[in-house]
């Protein structure tokens, strides 16, 4: 993200691995399943090699899909940028943040990740939710955007 004149960067961030642990764990169990019905039908060895590439594959997912995603804050705009090969960025102006809200299931809870979803004037649209999802202490993200909105504020006053 490039930052503006006088624009300073608050908070940088992707998704936390530990977000993805489901992510992972469903992979792997069906690539262990489709690993052992290979197994069943042809050898062993084509069993494993089958997991073995199917894991393989569910890691590199699993990776692409968390670099893949930047969050950024600064003391102007919070922004968003998705993708490697092709790149998909949302940004909304400090100033248009009416409410900042955490999501926890309790597993994410356990894990210390969650999602920070900001509400923001005039968007109403299908296509205008506006969150950090899987981010490592999401209170601590949501007072960094509190923090931030407030200063904002103040210097527009």
């Amino acid at each position: 993200m490039e930052l503006h004149e006088g624009e300073t960067l608050l908070f940088e961030g992707r998704p936390s691995w530990r977000a993805i642990v489901g992510f992972y764990i469903t992979g792997t169990l069906v690539a262990a399943a489709i690993g052992a019905i290979v197994g069943l039908i042809s050898s062993t060895g084509s069993g494993v090699g089958v997991f073995v590439v199917l894991f393989a594959v569910v890691v590199l997912i699993g990776w692409i899909r968390r670099i893949g995603t930047r969050y950024a804050i600064t003391n102007e705009r919070l922004a968003i940028q998705r993708g490697i090969l092709s790149r998909h960025s949302q940004e909304t102006r400090l100033v248009r943040v009416q409410n900042v809200n955490t999501d926890q299931t309790v597993i994410q809870r356990m894990l210390g990740v969650g999602v920070v979803d900001f509400d923001t004037a005039g968007t109403d649209a299908p296509d205008s939710e506006f969150a950090f999802w899987g981010v490592a202490d999401p209170g601590g993200v949501a007072k960094q955007v509190d923090a931030a909105v407030r200063q904002s504020q103040q210097a527009q006053s």
